[in-house]
C-alpha cells in the first residue's frame, strides 16, 4: 500500500494478553509492510507503535479491533506519533 508515511501509537484494551495478541500483531504488521513494535502493559492492555504508508497503517488499525482467536477487544485508542520506528516489527 502506497501513500504518505504515518506513525501511530495504539493502545488496545480488553482480553488481549495471554491470547498471542503480540505475535498476531507482528504477523499482521509484517504482511502489511509496516515497522514498529508491540508490548504488553502492566494494566493488561497492549501498546503498539505502527509506522508505514498511511493506507497500510489505517488497515492495521482496523485489524487491531479483531485480534487473534481468543481475543476480545473492547477499545482501541489511537494517537499520532513522532517516534522513530525500528526498521522491522518487534515484540518488546
Amino acid at each position: 500500500m502506497q501513500g504518505e508515511q504515518r506513525a501511530v501509537r495504539a493502545r488496545v484494551s480488553g482480553t488481549v494478553q495471554g491470547v498471542s495478541y503480540r505475535v498476531w500483531t507482528r504477523g499482521e504488521a509484517m504482511r502489511l509492510g509496516l515497522t514498529g513494535w508491540v508490548r504488553n502493559e502492566q494494566d493488561g492492555s497492549v501498546t503498539a507503535l505502527i509506522s508505514g504508508p498511511d493506507g497500510a497503517v489505517t488497515a492495521m488499525i482496523e485489524r487491531l479491533w479483531q485480534g487473534p482467536r481468543g481475543a476480545m477487544v473492547s477499545k482501541v485508542e489511537i494517537e499520532e506519533a513522532a517516534d522513530n520506528a525500528p526498521t522491522d516489527f518487534r515484540i518488546l
